[in-house]
C-alpha cells in the first residue's frame, strides 16, 4: 500500500519531460518530492472539487465504478469518471475517495499502468473484491458516517454486495442520483454524443422491429409470472430490437437509450432530436397504437418506470444489465427478475438470414487479415513495422472493406514479451518493434453492417524454439479439439470448455482467460450470454461463439488462436440431437509454428479439411479482386499438411514461391 501524501506536498510534485519516460518508468512516492513519470496525472484539484461536493452531501466516502448506466463493457468519454478523477485509464477498476484519502482497486493486468498514470494522491490496491474495498472503507470512515454512490452505476448485484458487507457496521450506504464526479468535472466533461441514430437497411437485418416486438410480447404472454412489461437497459438490447445504430460508444454501434416494452405500448427513452424524419416514420412515432413507438426523454427513465410501476403491472428485468437506479423504484411484488432479458436470449440465436450475414462479414474480414499478414511478411524484415503502426495498418485495411464501421475493439498487436499480456495494446508512445526473432500476436476485429468479427493469429517469421512450437501446436490442438467436438444439444459451454485445454494440461500448461464468447450482428464483439463460462446459457443451434485457447510465457511470448464458430447440428451415426461447431473465420494458422508430429490423425485430417474450406471461401474472393499476391500466399499457406512432409520454410523461399505462383496464375 502506497503512502498517502498531503495536498500541500502534492503541489510540489516533480513531473519530468517526455524525454525521461521509459517503458518501466512508474511513480515513486517514497521520495521528497515524489517522482512521477510524465504519464502521471495531477489530480489534486479534481479531488478537492469532488470532496467539496461530498461535504455538501454529508458523505465521508464516495464509490466510483468504471461503468456507465447500462453496464456496458466499453464506455463513452463522458462516462470515464474513474479515469478522470484518478488518472488511471485501465478498463477495470474501482475508485473510492474519502475526506483525506483516495484509492483504486484493479487486477494484475493494470498494476503497472496504474503506477504510471496515478499521482501520489492515490493508493493502489492489487485486488478487486468488494469485500476488500469495504474493509478499507470501514478502516477509513468513522462510525455513523455516510458512504455515497451513484445508483445508476451500480448493478443490482453490486448494490446487494456492498449493502450486505456494510450491514451492522454503523456506516450508511446512501444512493445519490446526481453523480458527484460529474459536478466536479463541470464544463470540462466531454459532451453527450449527438450523432444521428439511424435504421439499418433492411438487407442487413434478420427480422423487422415489429417482428421482434411481437416475439418479445409472445415471450411475456407465455411466461409463468405473466409480466405486463419488460425493461431493456443494455444498449445492445434496444439497438437490436429496433434495428437502430449510432456511435455513442467506442467500437460499439450503440446509442444511449432504454426501452420499456409493455403488452400495449412501446416506450423508447432517448434523445429525440437525434432522429431524422425518415427514422421517426420508420418507428411509427406519430401514433399511440401497440405497434407505435412513443419517444420519451432519456433522463426520464427513472420517473417513467416509477409511474408505470404504480399501476396493476408486473415488470420483467434482466438482472445482469439493470442498475439499482431503476430497480429501486419498482415495488418488489411487481418485479419479475431473470438473469437475462428475453431480448438477450432471443438475440443469442441467429436466424438463417443473420447467419448468412455474419458469414459474409467474415469472408471480407479474412481478406483484410490476409492482406495484413502478407504486408507483415514483406515489411517486418525491413525493420519498419512496430506494434502500433501494425495495429493502425490492420485497422485501415478493415476500414477499406465494404460496409465497414471501424474496429470492433482496440487491436491487440503484441510482439515478444508484450504478447504474454493477454490484453496488451500498444500506444504511439509505448510499443515494440516487430522482429524476425520474436513471436507476434494480433487479436483484432471489425464492425460491419452485416456482422461483427474477432480473430487472433500468432506468427513467427524466424526460427522458433522447440518449446514455442510445442506450445503453439498444443494451443492449436485445443482449438481443433473443441471445434470438432460433437456434444448433446442444450449442453452448457462450461461442460465442454476443458477440451480446449486438454492438450496443454497433458504437459502441465494452461491459460488464465476464458475460452470464448458470443458475437453479434453489428453489435457487441463480446455478446452475452453465449460462451464457455459458468454463467453462460446452454449451447443451441444458431449461436455464434469464439474459440480461443492460448498460452502465455511471462516475460517471453504469448500465443492465442481465435476463431468464430457457428453452432450447427451434427451428423451422427445414430439418431439424436447433437451439435458441433462450424468455423466461419477463414485465415490459416502459421505453418512455421506447427509441429505436425504432435497432431493426431484426426486433428490433421480436420486441419486439412479446414484449409480446403478456406481455399473454397476466400480464394475466389481474392481472385475476384485481383489480389494476386494474397491469393498466392493463401494457396501456399493452405497446402495440405502431412505427418511426414517438411512444413517449415524461410521467408526468402516463401517470397520466391509467391512470385512464381503469381506469374504462373496471371499467365
Amino acid at each position: 500500500m502506497t503512502e498517502f501524501v498531503s495536498d500541500f506536498l502534492a503541489c510540489a510534485w516533480s513531473y519530468p519531460g517526455p524525454e525521461s519516460l521509459g517503458r518501466e518508468d512508474v511513480r515513486d512516492c517514497s521520495t521528497n518530492p515524489p517522482r512521477l513519470p510524465v504519464t502521471a496525472v495531477n489530480t489534486t484539484m479534481r479531488l478537492a472539487a469532488l470532496r467539496q461536493q461530498m461535504e455538501k452531501s454529508n458523505l465521508s466516502a464516495y464509490i466510483i465504478p468504471d461503468t456507465d448506466a447500462h453496464m456496458s463493457e466499453y464506455i463513452g468519454k463522458h462516462d470515464e469518471r474513474r479515469a478522470w478523477i484518478s488518472g488511471f485509464t485501465g478498463s477495470a477498476g474501482t475508485a473510492v475517495v474519502t475526506k483525506k484519502k483516495a484509492a483504486v482497486w484493479t487486477d494484475s493486468r493494470y498494476w503497472t499502468q496504474a503506477e504510471r498514470q496515478m499521482d501520489c494522491n492515490w493508493e493502489l490496491h492489487k485486488e478487486v473484491s468488494i469485500s476488500s474495498i469495504v474493509a478499507w472503507i470501514l478502516a477509513e470512515v468513522p462510525d455513523g458516517e455516510n458512504v455515497g454512490f451513484d445508483p445508476f452505476l451500480f448493478s443490482v448485484g453490486s448494490w446487494e454486495n456492498y449493502d450486505q458487507e456494510l450491514q451492522d457496521s454503523n456506516r450508511h450506504l446512501l444512493s445519490i442520483t446526481t453523480n458527484l464526479v460529474d459536478v466536479a468535472w463541470g464544463s470540462e466533461r466531454p459532451p453527450v454524443p449527438s450523432q444521428p441514430i439511424y435504421a439499418l437497411p433492411k438487407e442487413f437485418t434478420g427480422s423487422t422491429w415489429q417482428e421482434k416486438v411481437s416475439a418479445i410480447r409472445s415471450y411475456m404472454q407465455n411466461h409463468t409470472m405473466a409480466p405486463t412489461g419488460v425493461l431493456l437497459s443494455a444498449l445492445d438490447e434496444t439497438a437490436w430490437l429496433f434495428n437502430l445504430r449510432s456511435s455513442d460508444i467506442p467500437y460499439n454501434p450503440f446509442f444511449y437509450s432504454y426501452t420499456l416494452l409493455t403488452d400495449s405500448s412501446i416506450r423508447l427513452f432517448v434523445n429525440k432530436s437525434r432522429f431524422s424524419l425518415e427514422t421517426l416514420q420508420y418507428l411509427n412515432t406519430n401514433c399511440t397504437l401497440p405497434m407505435c413507438v412513443q419517444l420519451e426523454d432519456y433522463s426520464q427513465i427513472r420517473d417513467g418506470v416509477k409511474a408505470y410501476a404504480s399501476g396493476n403491472v408486473k415488470i420483467l428485468i434482466g438482472i445482469s444489465y439493470t442498475t439499482y437506479g431503476v430497480y429501486d423504484v419498482i415495488p418488489k411484488e411487481k418485479l419479475v427478475t431473470e438473469t437475462y432479458s428475453p431480448v438477450m436470449l432471443i438475440k443469442a440465436v441467429k436466424n438463417s438470414k443473420e447467419q448468412a450475414l455474419l458469414k459474409a462479414s467474415h469472408v471480407r474480414d479474412a481478406v483484410a487479415v490476409i492482406q495484413y499478414l502478407v504486408w507483415l511478411e514483406k515489411n517486418v524484415p525491413k525493420g519498419t513495422v512496430d506494434e502500433f503502426s501494425g495495429a493502425e495498418h490492420i485497422d485501415q485495411l478493415r476500414r477499406n472493406e465494404n460496409f465497414s464501421s471501424g474496429p470492433s475493439f482496440e487491436t491487440i498487436s503484441a510482439s515478444g514479451l508484450n504478447a504474454a499480456l493477454a490484453h496488451y495494446s500498444p500506444t504511439k508512445e509505448l510499443h515494440r518493434k516487430l522482429s524476425l526473432d520474436e513471436m507476434y500476436l494480433v487479436d483484432s476485429g471489425g464492425q460491419y453492417w452485416d456482422g461483427t468479427t474477432d480473430i487472433t493469429r500468432t506468427v513467427h517469421w524466424g526460427t522458433p524454439t522447440a518449446f514455442q512450437k510445442e506450445a503453439y501446436t498444443r494451443v492449436l490442438m485445443g482449438n481443433i479439439d473443441l471445434s470438432r467436438l460433437v456434444f448433446p444439444a442444450a449442453t452448457s459451454g462450461r461442460v465442454v470448455e476443458a477440451f480446449a485445454r486438454r492438450a496443454l494440461w497433458e504437459v502441465g500448461l494452461n491459460y488464465g482467460h476464458g475460452t470464448g464468447h458470443g458475437i453479434g450482428n453489428f453489435l457487441c464483439v463480446h455478446e452475452w450470454p453465449v460462451g464457455f463460462q459458468y454463467n453462460n446459457m446452454a449451447m443451441a443451434k444458431g449461436m455464434f461463439t469464439s474459440i480461443e485457447p492460448g498460452y502465455y510465457q511471462d516475460g517471453e511470448f504469448g500465443i492465442r488462436l481465435e476463431d468464430v464458430a457457428l453452432v450447427v447440428e451434427a451428423k451422427t451415426k445414430y439418431p439424436g440431437t447433437y451439435l458441433t461447431f462450424e468455423l466461419v473465420s477463414f485465415v490459416p494458422y502459421d505453418r512455421n509454428l506447427i509441429d505436425v508430429s504432435l497432431l493426431s490423425p484426426e486433428q490433421l485430417q480436420y486441419l486439412n479439411r479446414y484449409y480446403q474450406t478456406i481455399r473454397e471461401n476466400i480464394g475466389p474472393e481474392l481472385q475476384r479482386r485481383q489480389l494476386l499476391e494474397e491469393f498466392a500466399w493463401l494457396e501456399r499457406h493452405t497446402e495440405p499438411l502431412s505427418a511426414s512432409a517438411p512444413h517449415t520454410t524461410s521467408l526468402a523461399s516463401m517470397w520466391v514461391a509467391s512470385a512464381l505462383a503469381i506469374l504462373s496464375w496471371s499467365c
